[in-house]
C-alpha cells in the first residue's frame, strides 16, 4: 500500500479550514516513525535497566531465531559467555579454576624489571620451565579484569599506596611495581630501597608505591634482626613504631601470617622490652594473633579517616611445605609444573583465618579483603623452589640437590601468582 500523494492531488487548491492530503500523509508517517522509535527506546532502556539493577545477572549469549548454528554450538556459546562483569559485592573470587592459555604473557620478566629481588627471580636463577607464566585464574561467576597499568597509575595519581607486612607482602609489592613501571620513561621514575621502607615513585603521576617491613604488624624484637624463633618476643599491645610510617597514605594494604606460624607457643609482652626475657607470657598462636590483630585494628579505627584512606587486607598465602596433593617423593614443591585441581593444605590454617574474619567484622573502618588463599592453594607449581636465594646468596649445587630441605615453597616466582593477586587488588580499586 502506498501513502504517496498523486501529482494532481498536490496541485489541488486547499479548501478553507482543510489541509491537503499530502500534508496529512506526511504527518501520519512522521507520527508512525516517532512511535516506532519511542517503542524501541523503551525496550532498550528497559533491558539496560534490568542489567544495571541486577549486578549479578548472567550474560547469556543472544541466539537469533534465524541463527543457523547447531544447538550444541549455541550451548557452548552460553557456557563460554555465562559470567558477569566483576562486582566485588557479588563475585566469589575464591571459586574458580586455573585455565592454561599459551597466548597469555606477563607484563614483565625477571630480567626486564630492574626492581625484582633475586629471591623471586626464578628464571634468572635457572628455572627452565615457563608454563607457570601462562595460567590464568577464571572465577566461576564473573570476569576478572586484566591488569591495566595505565589505569592503575591513573587511579594512583596524586596518591600514596603503601603495602605493609612480611616478605609475601613484599612479593606482592614488587609484582605491582613491575606491572606498572615499564610504562614509565626512566627519567620519570625512581626507586629508593631501604631495609625497612622502600619507595617507588612515578613522578609524572605524583604517586608512590611503597613497601614497609612489619612481619607481625605489631612490634617485636625480630622486626629487623631475625632471631631464633625461640628468642622471639612480640609486643602485642603496640604498632606505634611502625604506624608512624603508615600515616598519610591514601591506600594501605596489609598482611601478616607466616611469621606467626613457628609451631611454638609465642612469647608475648605488654609494655617495654627493657626487661629483656622477663615479663612475657606464652600464648597459643591463635590467641596471640587475635590480640595482635586487635591492636592493629584499634589503630586503624582510632586514627584513619575512611573518607580519605582505603584499607585492604590480603588473606593467607598458602605454605606448601608438606606434600598434601598426592606427591610422595619428599621433594615438596620441587619439579611441580601444573596446578593441582583440589587442595586445602594445613599450611592455610583455618583457625587463623577465622581470627582475621572476626577482627575485621568488628572494625568501624571498612577493610576490603583481597581473597587470595584458595586460588593460591592450587599453585604448587609456582613457588621459588630451589631457584632462589637464602642468607643473601643463591642456593649452591649441593643445596639444590636437596629440595626436601632447601626448596622454598612459601614465596612465589615473579612474574607469577602475585600478579593475579594484584589483578584482584586493582579490580577492587
Amino acid at each position: 500500500m502506498s501513502f504517496a500523494a498523486s501529482p494532481s492531488a498536490i496541485m489541488m487548491k486547499t479548501y478553507k479550514g482543510k489541509l491537503p492530503l499530502s500534508v496529512i500523509t506526511v504527518i501520519v508517517c512522521a507520527f508512525a516513525f516517532l512511535a516506532l522509535l519511542y517503542t524501541q527506546s523503551l525496550t532498550f532502556l528497559s533491558s539496560n535497566y534490568i542489567l544495571k539493577s541486577k549486578s549479578c545477572a548472567r550474560r547469556g549469549a543472544v541466539v537469533e531465531a534465524n541463527d543457523h548454528r547447531t544447538a550444541e554450538e549455541n550451548v557452548e556459546i552460553l557456557e563460554i559467555d555465562d559470567r558477569f562483569e566483576f562486582d566485588p559485592e557479588e563475585c566469589d573470587i575464591g571459586k574458580g579454576k586455573w585455565v592454561f592459555n599459551r597466548s597469555i604473557k606477563p607484563l614483565y620478566t625477571d630480567t626486564s624489571c630492574p626492581y625484582l629481588d633475586r629471591q623471586f627471580s626464578c628464571v634468572k636463577n635457572g628455572r627452565l620451565d615457563f608454563d607457570y607464566h601462562h595460567w590464568e585464574w577464571q572465577p566461576e561467576d564473573c570476569d576478572l579484569p586484566r591488569f591495566n597499568p595505565e589505569l592503575a597509575l591513573q587511579k594512583l595519581r596524586g596518591k600514596r599506596l603503601l603495602f605493609a607486612g612480611d616478605s609475601l607482602q613484599r612479593n606482592q609489592w614488587e609484582s605491582f611495581v613491575c606491572m606498572v613501571e615499564w610504562t614509565i620513561p626512566p627519567e620519570k621514575k625512581s626507586m629508593k630501597r631501604g631495609k625497612v621502607h622502600s619507595v617507588f615513585k612515578a613522578k609524572e603521576y605524583n604517586a608512590t608505591i611503597e613497601f614497609y617491613w612489619a612481619p607481625f604488624l605489631i612490634e617485636s624484637n625480630t622486626d629487623i634482626d631475625v632471631l631464633d624463633p625461640k628468642k622471639r618476643i612480640l609486643k602485642v599491645d603496640s604498632v606505634a613504631k611502625h604506624s608512624k610510617h603508615w600515616e598519610g597514605a591514601d591506600i594501605l594494604g596489609f598482611n601478616t601470617y607466616v611469621w606467626w606460624m613457628s609451631g611454638l607457643r609465642l612469647k608475648t609482652l605488654w609494655g617495654s622490652f627493657a626487661n629483656g626475657d622477663e615479663g612475657y607470657a606464652e600464648l597459643d598462636t591463635a590467641v596471640a594473633y587475635q590480640i595482635g590483630l586487635k591492636t592493629w585494628a584499634n589503630w586503624i579505627d582510632s586514627t584513619l579517616n575512611p573518607n580519605k584512606t582505603r584499607v585492604f587486607f590480603t588473606t593467607i598465602s598458602p605454605i606448601h611445605t608438606s606434600e598434601e596433593w598426592g606427591k610422595t617423593d619428599g621433594l615438596k614443591c620441587f619439579n611441580e609444573t601444573k596446578p593441582v585441581k583440589k587442595l586445602w593444605g594445613s599450611g592455610s590454617d583455618k583457625e587463623m583465618m577465622s581470627v582475621v574474619a572476626g577482627v575485621l567484622k568488628k572494625m568501624k573502618v571498612a577493610v576490603t579483603v583481597v581473597n587470595i588463599t584458595q586460588l593460591s592453594e592450587y599453585r604448587v607449581d609456582a613457588h621459588s623452589s630451589i631457584y632462589t636465594e637464602t642468607g643473601g646468596r643463591l642456593l649452591n649445587d649441593e643445596e639444590k640437590a636437596d629440595p626436601g630441605r632447601h626448596a622454598d615453597c612459601i614465596h612465589w616466582c615473579l612474574p607469577g601468582v602475585p600478579d593475579t593477586w594484584n589483578r584482584i587488588f586493582l579490580a577492587h580499586l
